[in-house]
């Protein structure tokens, strides 16, 4: 396609709709029919990025392979819609003003008066136009609800885009609730009409539709909506409630919402979707043949979203082995080693998650301790992998009080500690210490892993090296990687120049692997994840 086609995602009334599956499964739609798509996400809060925001206020911070920390909704595209998301693909209103006042302050607005229009709003479309280079269609999710202050410029900035380009070239849906009012037996499309009313003020009219509700909108509703709303009733997309969000693509493609907003777009030339792989990834969802149970045993619990990926990857694990994973949450700074055979007893495997901080952390040990000697599947990502090492100094090799200088700077065996050098993607070497903003300063993104032929995760990946994200600032100590490789732990993965240790393993266990990275990034439910499929499978098996 010659120029870039651009389609905006809004949302009204409330936020939390599903704005980022909405975009997701219609990028799918159009994947199906051999468009090259873009998805950007644009939120307007003041944080430069979300890598410093809280997990219970924001949800899990989402890793691109170019180590930009990110808004949950990338992990959504890029599980939906075979693409790698990039910093092009996420910004915030923090980025776009100091992106705009550092340019004042060197002088380059020549002494003039910098104001939200033009100049945050020529950064806002410049940085739109660059995330949706190279793509025939770019789906631009404007994060918010229409009418908050703070999205006011992006809500601009796009009116701006509709104007400038030819009228062909850019569509807009917009995301509505029809709220049902159980004690009258009503669906409500009041506050579908008000939020396109106030969309329609700051000069955007909607091309399409989308109602989230809990059941089916009726015909009727349909109509009253396209009546009030000026749009076509067959441009008023039910986007109700389903069994699995990754139903959506069907769910939207059934309405004809590729066929109206390509018909907006005077998009011509695409071939007939083809949706069989989403087709088998519900069936298998729908279906599943077995179960197994799985204990995460956490910091941030209280939250589901706070391990988005994470659960999403069991999900399709449990898809690609046609079995239905229960998750069950417990809270680390809950357990200890009196109360750990009661929390754990039920599961068929344990996962330590990533995560920050000292709370919950001897927890965590007295959990990998419980799966490790009753031989149970463990799983350690991130921190968990820096608590297995942790647990096996201290109860193999009798480090008593073992540590990560993360959590005791003192410690007298620091098997954990501050990397302060490290190579990024690109090669170059960053540096950081105790002093070190914490926003930006960790070891991020894909980072290169070379596998131990000899180990279980050689045999999953089936490669000898391989690209996985990171996102955390102490790693195993070197110094004691001798000691606990001949005491039976396994170094199965490393950095490409053997200096960091990516992966560990221990040897006479039906399954036991921490990773420094996270794998559940890079999941999806049609293929799942090398380690989560065999976790999985591997639970399953032993099934207690």
């Amino acid at each position: 396609m010659a120029q870039t086609k651009y389609l905006f995602i809004t949302g009204g009334v409330v936020s939390s709709l599903g704005k980022g599956i909405a975009a997701a499964s219609i990028g799918s739609i159009f994947e199906s029919r051999g468009l090259n798509v873009s998805l950007i996400k644009v939120d307007p809060y003041i944080n430069v990025d979300p890598g410093t925001m809280s997990p219970f206020q924001h949800g899990e911070v989402f890793v691109t392979n170019d180590g930009t920390e990110t808004d949950l909704d990338l992990g959504h595209y890029e599980r939906f819609v075979r693409f790698q998301a990039s910093k092009k693909n996420n910004f915030t209103a923090g980025k776009v003003y100091e992106s705009v006042i550092k340019r004042e302050r060197k002088g380059d607005y020549l002494g003039g008066t910098v104001q939200v229009i033009p100049h945050i709003t020529d950064e806002i479309k410049s940085r739109i136009k660059n995330g949706a280079k190279g793509a025939d269609i770019a789906i631009v999710e404007i994060g918010g609800t229409v009418g908050d202050i703070e999205s006011q410029p992006f809500i601009e900035a796009i009116r701006q885009m509709t104007l400038e380009m030819p009228k062909e070239r850019t569509a807009i849906a917009h995301l509505t609730l029809v709220p049902y009012i159980k004690v009258s037996e009503e669906l409500k499309t009041k506050p579908t009409q008000h939020s396109v009313k106030e969309l329609r003020s700051l000069g955007l009219q909607p091309d399409c539709l989308i109602c989230r509700l809990e059941k089916e909108l009726p015909k009727d509703e349909k109509n009253k909506i396209a009546s009030f709303c000026s749009v076509h009733p067959d441009s008023v997309i039910s986007m109700h409630d389903a069994d699995t969000v990754y139903s959506i693509p069907l769910l939207l493609h059934h309405q004809g919402v590729d066929k109206i907003l390509m018909k907006s777009l005077n998009i011509k030339q695409s071939k007939k979707p083809n949706l069989t792989d989403w087709k088998r990834v519900v069936q298998a969802k729908l279906n599943p043949k077995n179960e197994a149970n799985i204990a995460i045993v956490g910091k941030y619990v209280e939250l589901k979203d706070s391990y988005k990926s994470l659960n999403e990857a069991l999900d399709h694990a449990g898809i690609i082995n046609k079995a239905k994973v229960n998750l069950t949450f417990i809270d680390a700074a809950k357990i200890n080693k009196s109360n750990v055979k009661k929390n754990l007893s039920f599961a068929d495997a344990v996962l330590v998650p990533g995560g920050f901080g000292e709370r919950g952390i001897e927890g965590m040990i007295v959990a990998c301790k419980f799966a490790r000697e009753l031989n149970i599947p463990y799983f350690g990502i991130c921190l968990g992998m820096q608590i297995a090492v942790i647990e096996f100094a201290r109860n193999i090799l009798g480090f008593k009080n073992a540590n990560s200088t993360e959590f005791n700077p003192k410690t007298k065996f620091p098997v954990i500690g501050l990397v302060t050098e490290w190579k990024d993607k690109s090669g170059n070497t960053e540096y950081r210490d105790d002093s070190s903003d914490l926003g930006g300063t960790m070891r991020l993104g894909g980072q290169t892993c070379i596998l131990r032929k000899s180990s279980l995760s050689h045999k999953l990946y089936k490669d000898n090296k391989i690209i996985e994200r990171h996102r955390h600032r102490y790693e195993f100590n070197p110094e004691y990687r001798k000691i606990l490789n001949s005491n039976g732990m396994l170094i199965s993965g490393t950095s490409e120049d053997g200096k960091l240790v990516e992966m560990i393993e221990i040897k006479n266990h039906p399954w036991f692997i921490g990773c420094q990275f996270h794998p559940e990034f890079t999941s999806n439910p049609r293929d799942g994840h090398p380690l989560f499929n065999n976790f999985v499978s591997k639970a399953l098996k032993l099934k207690r």
